[in-house]
């Protein structure tokens, strides 16, 4: 078992994983850069670094720093979090290299799952559903065009390397396609430094529904059951909610049956997330892997009763599972609201600043994720998440009513906040009937405050 594992990320997750630690009696390290002093992750870690400035390629992006980090602190383990490095290959293969047990999968298997035409490949040949598309990457325009004719419109262009819906673009018609794959290509080599991309056919009102799976170093793989991701922005997701008003008991065992399948196939180990389109006719198709902790992992936590993170990191420190863990049936049901420093009357534009008063719900079936507090300046140089507000109740009306009255207790003054959108959609009717997809967004009447 580890001893102390040093955290190379920031925020709500590091301070996630800090309090994941201290219940398996294990000490931890913090890193931070300049921006992030007052962080609440760098005072309840036992140990914090500065690793560099604001800047993220000079702090949390800087492998040498942390390694050097770790090397200082003695740390035996490090923990990437979601977002920056965790799903780096080459941080995964310079752990190992330096010493480091790496609390995530090898290089090798975040490479294979990481390249979404590759990732295909391989879960086409474990069995596991996927969207009629290209093999491997396309050559050029001209091969985008003669597939998508074959197919038939619309098609969505992917990239190969990326996600979080940059280097996206849905097609239509023939007449988009120069325009589409010429913009899809240029933003995914910005973005990821990787201009290949993919061609897939586009599934019409899908739902986004992901299976969460836990795998040991045993080759034993447990699904832990789904979370309904359909409400984005932009391809960003929202709000979460677990279990999914679209998934049945029958769906829930084929869908985990085919994530475990596509777990196997690579040998994985630790925790994962396997992602799917679900369409009208509950047909399923595999979009990618998520070779991480997920930003909504505790609404599968308050269905669960699993702790991911302390799972996470004894699979990686050799533990093979309880049986517990195979028996596991979902309880009730959970939402988690992404409160983010956004003005929705603006478009979400960022409102990075000061909190002047914070005032978190309390009550039962009520957790927040969060590392702010009344005081704490917001820095303009990362994602701009504030933190999680989670709800847990018996049912899936009575969960929705209690994340209603947790957002009206919820008191954060200073920036502007994504709280007014989220007590609107939890009065919309079709959000509120469970018929929807990732298009409800498109649809959904936000008003503006005052109008």
């Amino acid at each position: 078992m580890y001893k102390k594992i040093l955290i190379a990320n920031r925020g709500e997750i590091a301070l996630r994983v800090i309090r994941a630690c201290h219940e398996l009696g294990l000490k931890s390290v913090a890193v931070y850069s300049s921006a992030d002093k007052y962080s609440l992750h760098v005072k309840f870690a036992d140990e914090a670094i500065c690793i560099g400035p604001s800047d993220s390629k000079e702090s949390y992006l800087n492998i040498p720093r942390i390694i050097s980090a770790g090397e200082i602190t003695n740390a035996d383990a490090i923990h990437p979090g979601y977002g920056f490095l965790a799903e780096s290959a080459e941080f995964s293969n310079i752990c190992k290299e330096n010493g480091f047990s790496f609390i995530g999968p090898s290089g090798d298997i975040i490479n294979a799952m990481g390249n979404k035409a590759q990732a295909k490949k391989t879960m086409k040949a474990a069995g596991v559903p996927i969207i009629p598309g290209n093999e491997g990457v396309l050559q050029d325009v001209k091969e985008a065009r003669d597939i998508a004719n074959e197919m038939g419109f619309p098609v969505m262009l992917k990239a190969s390397a990326g996600g979080g819906g940059r280097g996206m673009r849905l097609v239509h018609k023939d007449s988009e396609l120069d325009r589409a794959y010429s913009t899809a290509r240029t933003e995914a080599l910005t973005a990821f430094n990787n201009g290949e991309l993919y061609l897939e056919k586009f599934v019409e009102k899908p739902r986004h529904i992901e299976i969460q799976i836990l795998a040991d170093s045993n080759g034993n793989v447990v699904s832990l059951g789904e979370r309904e991701c359909s409400i984005q922005r932009r391809h960003q997701k929202l709000l979460e909610e677990s279990p999914s008003s679209a998934v049945d008991e029958d769906l829930r065992k084929r869908m985990g049956k085919a994530a475990i399948a596509g777990a196997k196939a690579v040998n994985y180990v630790g925790v994962g997330t396997v992602e799917f389109l679900l369409d009208k006719n509950k047909d399923f198709y595999f979009m990618e892997m998520n070779t991480r902790i997920q930003v909504e992992h505790p609404i599968t936590e308050m269905v669960t009763g699993a702790d991911l993170i302390k799972w996470q990191i004894l699979t990686h420190a050799g533990q093979k599972f309880p049986d517990y863990l195979y028996k596991m049936k979902l309880r009730g049901h959970s939402i988690e609201c992404r409160i983010n420093a956004e003005d929705p009357d603006m478009n979400f534009a960022p409102s990075p600043m000061k909190i002047t008063s914070f005032h978190m719900p309390g009550g039962k079936g009520v957790r927040i994720d969060s590392h702010a507090y009344a005081g704490y300046e917001i820095p303009p140089n990362y994602d701009s998440l504030i933190g999680k507000l989670i709800v847990h109740s018996p049912n899936r009306e009575s969960a929705i009513n209690r994340m209603e009255r947790a957002l009206e207790e919820t008191i954060i003054e200073g920036p502007k906040t994504t709280i007014p959108f989220h007590q609107a959609i939890m009065k919309d009717k079709k959000f509120r009937s469970g018929d929807f997809d990732t298009g409800f967004l498109e649809s959904f009447n936000y008003t503006k405050k005052g109008e």
